[in-house]
C-alpha cells in the first residue's frame, strides 16, 4: 500500500453534489471555506439544477471547481467529482449540511498518527434548526466507550452493530481505494453511501473514528429523499446483493451481525407504519440474520401492526415530551391507514 499518510502529500479533494440546492449551498460551501486545515481542492457537481444553483457556486470563482452534468442522481455527481479531483483524499459534505471548522485538522492529524488508514468517519451533530433542536448523534462518551477508547475502530462491521453507520458529511477515503471498489453505485435506490461504506469495509475493515461531533446534518430541509424508496424489495435487494458480495470476499462470518443491525434498524421504522406483511417477509427471507428469540418478538408485535404502530407513537411522543431523549430525530411516519 502507498504510503500517503505524511504531512506533505495528504492532500484533500472535497466533494459536494448539489440538486436545486440554492437555498443551502453558500452555509456548506462557506463551511469548507472556514476549515482551520484548509481542502485543497472543492468540487461541487451540480447535478442538472434548475434554480440558481449554478449562479450561487459560480459566485465563489476559482475558489470552487464548478462541474455540471445531466440529472443523474446524488451517487453519479459524488463519481463525477471523484473522478475529476486532484486530492488523494476525498472527503464528502452534502450540499444542504455543513463541516465544522476542525473537521479536516482532527481527521488528518488522527490519520497521520494511524498511517496504515485508509479510510475515516467521525460523530456528528443533527439539528432540527425551525424547532431550535440541536445535538450529537451519539455522545463523546459513549463514542469512546465503543471503540475502548481508540480513536479508531478494528472492524467497520462493529461500528455498524453500534450504529455508527458513518455519515457521508463525515467520510474522507484514500481516492485510490474508491477507484479499487468501483465508485458509487448509480442503480441503487437506497442506501448508496453504505453500500460504498461496506465495499471499502470488506478489503479494509479498520476505520478512524473521531469522537467529536465534525458536521453538521441538517435533518428539517425540504426534499430530502430519505423518506423515499422503502419498498420491502428495495431493503430486501440491498441485502441480498450484500450477502453476495460477502461471499465472494469471505467476510460473512464479519458481515453477518452488521446485516442484522442494519434490518432491526429498518424493521423498527417499518414497525411505526404497521408494515405486517413487510416485516414478517424480511425475517423470513434473511432467517440467518435473526435470532429465534428476536423472530418471535417481532411475529408477536406484528400480530395487531395497527395498535403496534399507534403505541410506539405514544411512546414517542411521551418521549419527547418529557424530554427523554437526547438524539434529535425526525417524527416517525404515520401508520398506514
Amino acid at each position: 500500500m502507498d504510503n500517503l499518510n505524511t504531512e506533505n502529500k495528504m492532500t484533500v479533494s472535497v466533494v459536494i453534489p448539489a440538486y436545486n440546492n440554492q437555498q443551502y449551498l453558500c452555509r456548506s460551501i462557506d463551511s469548507v471555506l472556514a476549515q482551520t486545515r484548509p481542502a485543497d481542492e472543492i468540487i461541487v457537481v451540480d447535478d442538472g439544477s434548475t434554480d440558481d444553483t449554478a449562479s450561487v457556486i459560480q459566485s465563489y470563482g476559482d475558489k470552487v471547481r464548478y462541474l455540471q452534468q445531466e440529472n443523474a442522481g446524488a451517487s453519479a455527481a459524488r463519481n463525477t467529482g471523484i473522478e475529476a479531483a486532484t486530492g488523494n483524499w476525498i472527503a464528502f459534505l452534502d450540499a444542504d449540511d455543513e463541516w465544522l471548522p476542525e473537521k479536516l485538522q482532527c481527521q488528518l492529524t488522527l490519520l497521520q498518527q494511524h498511517p496504515s488508514l485508509v479510510w475515516i468517519t467521525a460523530n456528528y451533530e443533527e439539528c432540527l434548526c425551525e424547532e431550535k433542536r440541536r445535538a450529537p448523534h451519539t455522545p463523546p462518551a459513549q463514542c469512546l466507550s465503543f471503540t475502548g477508547g481508540r480513536d479508531y475502530y478494528e472492524s467497520y462491521f462493529q461500528a455498524i452493530c453500534q450504529y455508527q453507520w458513518g455519515h457521508t458529511n463525515c467520510m474522507m477515503i484514500q481516492n485510490r481505494v474508491l477507484q479499487e471498489v468501483g465508485l458509487f453505485c448509480t442503480d441503487l435506490k437506497k442506501a448508496n453511501d453504505i453500500d460504498m461504506w461496506l465495499r471499502v469495509a470488506y478489503r479494509y475493515p479498520q476505520i478512524g473514528y473521531c469522537h467529536q461531533p465534525l458536521a453538521v446534518y441538517h435533518l428539517s430541509v425540504s426534499g430530502s429523499i430519505v423518506k423515499k424508496y422503502r419498498l420491502l424489495s428495495v431493503y430486501a435487494d440491498f441485502m441480498q446483493r450484500h450477502f453476495d458480495i460477502a461471499v465472494r470476499e469471505g467476510a460473512v462470518d464479519a458481515f453477518l451481525p452488521a446485516a442484522a443491525a442494519i434490518m432491526r434498524r429498518w424493521i423498527r421504522g417499518m414497525l411505526f407504519e404497521g408494515r405486517k406483511a413487510e416485516i414478517r417477509q424480511m425475517i423470513r427471507q434473511f432467517p440467518q440474520a435473526f435470532s429465534p428469540a428476536y423472530r418471535g418478538w417481532i411475529y408477536t408485535l406484528t400480530i395487531f401492526p395497527r395498535v403496534t404502530a399507534i403505541t410506539l407513537h405514544g411512546l414517542s411522543r411521551l418521549i419527547r415530551l418529557l424530554r427523554l431523549r437526547r438524539r434529535v430525530t425526525r417524527r416517525p411516519a404515520k401508520p398506514a391507514q
